[in-house]
């Protein structure tokens, strides 16, 4: 197991290197730190800069989805591209803060098995006022649908009596239903959702996962990073330590607080010296992911039919079999993984076999085209009968022991004509490239993404040199 280096701010780490050890590859290296730090703007070397604006920093990048032109200002509820987007997510007022909005409201937090009847009773609130309340419109109609977790708030008069209720319909929107003299009223809020530019860089010590938190990155956002690559990369076998990533995307943030992950608009992964890229677009019917010279990420096959855990053999033409204790050809490759762990169809095909056997127990092969073939041995469960088509990423059954193994684990093998290629190594059909009439914006759309791209690697250049693990936007 590898020591994580700990993550060292930019700021922090020319202190550390000008402290009392200072030596002259340490003024080179802070030199260097410096001069990319302009680059980045981490450094501004002018003396009294002039005020950043949301507005200069969008003309810097403009992300998919967004017209170059569009105003900062608009309503959040005028558009898609309506959103607010800047370098740096402390450089955005926090307005319409949370002790604004919730000043004097009681907020009940949906436990299991509580009503909205329930919840109302133990208010001392009349059972008639919520039918009042429900057949006011469509909205209040489906306010007994609660979920689990949900919260809603209320605000009572002073004698203790209904005063208004507060229940969120989305991240932007929610209703209020108030009680006065006049009777019932119900109102529509909308909330501005802040969507914030944010970068990491990340070097792979010993685990992705470990790299993502050290870099400030969340685990469903690696668990995006890694879905982004997934058509080039097996994130079990062939990550090392080294690899490293750098990712451009957003937070979004609503009432001054943290909502949740945004997208990632593009990355760079570089897996064995060997350096993967791609910019998000919009294409089709919806948004993917390209490569620099605008070919989709996705392809026909997937490197891994499940998401990535651990290795326990590969493909060996003489591997030693650990029950029969003889030399037995192992055609394919073993991901060790927790019994129950989905797997999925590498890609689109039909379900030529799905049956159980002494020693490959439940299993499932498929058919694609080009005289393709998929085998996915050792299942718990099959999700798929013979003759079904199926979907690449389906899911067609669960990690097992079934058969002749000696614990949990898929077998997976990739046969082309008849003939057993390692699923590691073995060529796919490279993707379609975006039609020509698209090319231009998506040109226009990538270069600068790919211009801040190549400044994050240098950063992370810089980093992996002088010994700093990982970087993520402060």
């Amino acid at each position: 197991m590898f020591k994580l280096i700990p993550q060292i701010k930019a700021n922090e780490f020319i202190q550390r290197l000008l402290g009392s050890s200072f030596t002259r590859n340490g003024l080179l290296v802070a030199a260097l730190f410096i001069f990319t730090g302009i680059a980045m703007g981490l450094v501004n070397p002018m003396p009294d800069p002039a005020p950043v604006t949301t507005e200069s920093l969008v003309k810097e990048i403009i992300l998919p989805g967004q017209d170059k032109n569009f105003s900062p200002a608009t309503s959040p509820d005028q558009g898609t591209n309506s959103v607010t987007l800047t370098a740096d997510a402390e450089q955005i007022p926090e307005t319409n803060s949370p002790a604004n909005l919730n000043t004097g409201w009681d907020v009940i937090r949906v436990a299991s098995g509580q009503t909205l009847d329930s919840i109302f009773r133990s208010r001392g609130y009349n059972v008639s006022l919520l039918h009042e309340i429900i057949k006011l419109n469509k909205e209040t109609k489906n306010l007994p649908r609660l979920r689990l977790g949900q919260e809603l708030l209320f605000k009572d008069q002073p004698d203790g009596s209904f005063s208004q209720l507060r229940v969120e319909l989305g991240e932007t929107r929610f209703i209020t239903v108030s009680l006065d003299e006049e009777g019932l009223s119900v109102a529509d809020i909308y909330r501005e959702v802040d969507r914030r530019q944010q970068h990491a860089t990340g070097i792979i010590r010993n685990s992705l996962f470990v790299a993502g938190k050290n870099a400030g990155l969340s685990d469903s956002m690696v668990m995006k990073l890694a879905n982004i690559f997934v058509w080039d990369i097996d994130f079990v076998l062939d990550i090392r330590e080294g690899d490293s990533f750098s990712l451009i995307y957003e937070k979004l943030y609503r009432d001054g607080e943290f909502l949740r992950d945004g997208d990632i608009y593009a990355a760079t992964f570089v897996n064995q010296g060997e350096v993967f890229r791609a910019i998000r677009f919009a294409s089709g019917d919806g948004f993917s992911y390209f490569t620099p010279e605008g070919r989709n990420m996705k392809k026909s096959f997937l490197r891994a039919p499940l998401n990535f855990s651990y290795i326990t053999s590969s493909f060996n033409p003489k591997r030693y079999h650990p029950v029969l204790k003889r030399v037995k050809a192992h055609r394919g490759i073993d991901y060790g993984a927790p019994r129950g762990t989905p797997v999925y169809s590498a890609g689109d095909g039909k379900v030529i076999r799905s049956a159980y056997s002494k020693y490959n127990g439940h299993h499932v092969f498929i058919q694609h085209a080009n005289g393709i073939v998929t085998k996915y041995l050792h299942f718990t469960k099959r999700k798929v009968k013979s003759g079904q088509r199926v979907r690449q990423g389906q899911t067609i059954g669960t990690v097992g022991s079934t058969g002749m193994v000696t614990g949990p684990h898929l077998h997976y093998e990739f046969v082309v004509n008849g003939v057993h290629r390692n699923p590691r190594t073995v060529k796919l059909p490279k993707a379609e490239p975006l039609p020509a009439a698209e090319l231009p914006e998506f040109k226009r759309i990538a270069e600068p993404l790919i211009t801040q791209l190549n400044q994050l690697d240098q950063v992370q250049l810089l980093a992996q040199n002088t010994g700093v693990s990982n970087a993520k936007a402060e």
